[in-house]
């Protein structure tokens, strides 16, 4: 348990899901670096959780740390209440957490497929739902013909970009969607759904709540490739490298902070999804 914060702050307020570890703390730290207060979400690793929250609070304090299980439905439905009653509100969801598990047509199953749809691409969709209800229930917006005036009435915080009244999720996606192979068939049929999801949900959302895609190509390295590997499969784009951390973490906030993106994606893979690879790139 999480004691409740003082009531709410001009700090902006992200929930990174899996910011524990590997791409997800990169990203909660470089939002607490641009003056976020990030609500980390993890699963399975309360130590590296613990560590990710200092490292972001030393930065912007107020950080904290959330588990749920992102493929039970009552945990995802409950994670941002817990986020809001500890800290206060939220105005943003950076869904980074995904499951990544290896499975082709030929030993494709409805358990496996199953299993990605619930954590890649339905609990993203309920933390966007979540949080278009909280905004909702601040009331920042004046009373419009849909769901409210385009211009918020709230103030705006300078760090963010954003104003205060209009929350944005951003949905981390895959280069792999434009550049297919048949490798990891569930994940990428679950990261298809989510990319879909964010031109749905952009739709139903707004004006209350933008949703942005980003896809990353080539980022990190994992257990099934050598170093070596790694960086010579990185160099493999028109651009002679993929992507960083430093450059996905910057891309999530260029989305945060720019205030007439959504329904759409940005690439942020050197080119890669514009070369034709055979195989994904920890099977190559």
């Amino acid at each position: 348990m999480h004691p409740i914060s003082p009531p709410r702050t001009s700090v902006p307020t992200v929930l990174v899901t899996g910011a524990a570890k590997r791409l997800g703390r990169d990203i909660a730290l470089a939002l607490a670096a641009a003056g976020w207060r990030v609500a980390v979400h993890y699963r399975g690793s309360l130590e590296d959780a613990t560590k990710t929250v200092a490292d972001c609070s030393a930065l912007t304090g107020g950080s904290a740390a959330f588990h749920a299980d992102l493929s039970d439905e009552s945990a995802v439905r409950g994670l941002l209440p817990t986020v809001i009653q500890s800290l206060g509100h939220v105005d943003a969801v950076v869904n980074s957490a995904s499951t990544f598990e290896h499975d082709t047509s030929a030993s494709f199953s409805f358990a496996a497929l199953e299993k990605h749809m619930r954590s890649n691409a339905g609990a993203p969709i309920l933390l966007a739902q979540a949080l278009h209800a909280h905004i909702a229930e601040r009331g920042e917006f004046p009373a419009g013909p849909h769901q409210g005036a385009l211009a918020p009435t709230g103030g705006s915080d300078p760090r963010s970009g954003g104003a205060w009244g209009r929350g944005v999720v951003i949905n981390l996606l895959d280069q792999k969607l434009w550049n297919q192979n048949p490798d990891f068939m569930s994940y990428t049929l679950s990261k298809a759904a989510l990319e879909a999801a964010n031109t749905m949900l952009a739709m139903s959302l707004s004006p209350l709540v933008r949703v942005v895609g980003v896809a990353p190509g080539l980022t990190l390295t994992s257990h099934m490739l050598s170093d070596d590997k790694f960086q010579a499969l990185h160099k493999l784009s028109p651009l002679g490298r993929s992507s960083t951390p430093q450059d996905v973490a910057a891309a999530v906030l260029f989305a945060l902070q720019n205030q007439s993106i959504t329904g759409t994606t940005l690439l942020v893979d050197g080119g890669q999804h514009l070369m034709r690879f055979e195989r994904d790139f920890s099977l190559m």
